[in-house]
């Protein structure tokens, strides 16, 4: 068996700083569980987004590129091109009524297994699509801006675009455990441990599909969750052994992580489970102020200093604005 349990979370790679705060904490209602910075750029912001405590399977991570001169990603082959959150299954109708009373344009989802997506665009372009599903049992983020009825319970699958998907379905399967669940048309889904929200993995094949590049507006990775240090090593160790190419562990402050690539060319992570975000900030204050890895602190204010200047905000159900932090 695996030890690869379900998705631990997705970075994208967007614009500006408060406009991607606005989107996912405001019209999303995720909770941002962490504020620190990109451990390989610390000029630049890495936003953590969730439920209550950022578990596994609910994360959403961005690092704002804009104004560093990073050009427009393209969406193609080689990459995530669609990123889903699960809500309730009667949520579908009060998502549209929110979207469209805040001006965002809502599109009809691809039909597949059974589901039927909406979808919108972040401000920097990225697809994320609401998934209804009565199956998800994950508890809802209650403290932000959307009530339990329709706020999202966590990730609920990646689409990865490949011009063939029969290499990287083998090589999730025989490296990482994952299963065939069904597959429609070009749509191929595989399963981490069992088919949840959570824990899926589609594959869409299109021989034609021009190559990714990673910019603003593009998924950078998706990390799959380990249970700990010594299975990671044991993955990593297959890993070598097979020929990838895949990182040293690193440390991520509130999980270590490996990257390597699968054949198609998406960047995958593995990621412990702990210890978590609430690490070096109490559980009420998670994404209050800028946290950095211990190595940064001698650092803090030149750092501060280069960060664009933000609002972190909560938000009351009733509101829609943004208000300053006590």
């Amino acid at each position: 068996m695996s030890d690869v349990r379900h998705l631990h979370h997705v970075t994208a790679t967007v614009d500006r700083d408060q406009p991607d705060l606005g989107f996912f904490s405001g019209r999303l209602g995720l909770r941002l569980v962490k504020r620190t910075v990109n451990f390989d750029n610390h000029h630049v912001h890495h936003f953590y987004y969730g439920t209550e405590r950022g578990d596994p399977g609910t994360i959403w991570t961005t690092f704002p590129y804009g104004g560093q001169g990073v050009p427009a990603g393209v969406h193609g082959a080689g990459q995530i091109v669609a990123t889903a959150f699960s809500v309730p299954a009667r949520a579908a109708d009060g998502w549209r009524a929110r979207f469209e009373s805040a001006g965002l344009q809502v599109e009809k989802g691809t039909a597949r297994f059974g589901e039927d997506p909406l979808v919108v665009r972040d401000p920097s372009g990225l697809v994320i699509e609401l998934v209804p599903d009565a199956r998800d049992e994950r508890a809802p983020w209650r403290g932000g801006p959307v009530g339990a009825e329709l706020a999202i319970r966590g990730l609920h699958a990646v689409t990865l675009l490949l011009r063939d998907r029969a290499p990287t379905a083998a090589f999730l399967a025989e490296v990482l455990g994952l299963q065939l669940v069904r597959e429609e048309g070009d749509r191929t889904r595989l399963c981490i441990g069992r088919d949840a929200p959570g824990h899926l993995v589609d594959l869409v094949e299109s021989a034609g599909a021009p190559a990714a590049r990673n910019g603003l507006g593009t998924v950078h990775h998706v990390a799959f969750a380990i249970d700990g240090a010594e299975a990671q090593l044991r993955l990593r160790e297959e890993l070598v052994r097979r020929g990838v190419n895949v990182t040293p562990v690193r440390d991520r402050t509130y999980f270590q992580s490996i990257y390597f690539r699968e054949p198609g060319g998406v960047l995958l992570e593995i990621a412990t489970m702990s210890p978590g975000f609430t690490l070096d900030e109490p559980l009420a204050q998670l994404g209050r102020s800028l946290r950095l890895p211990p190595w940064e602190e001698a650092h803090r204010a030149e750092i501060e200093a280069a960060l664009p200047a933000v609002t972190t905000v909560v938000i009351a159900k009733s509101e829609n604005a943004f208000q300053s932090p006590a």
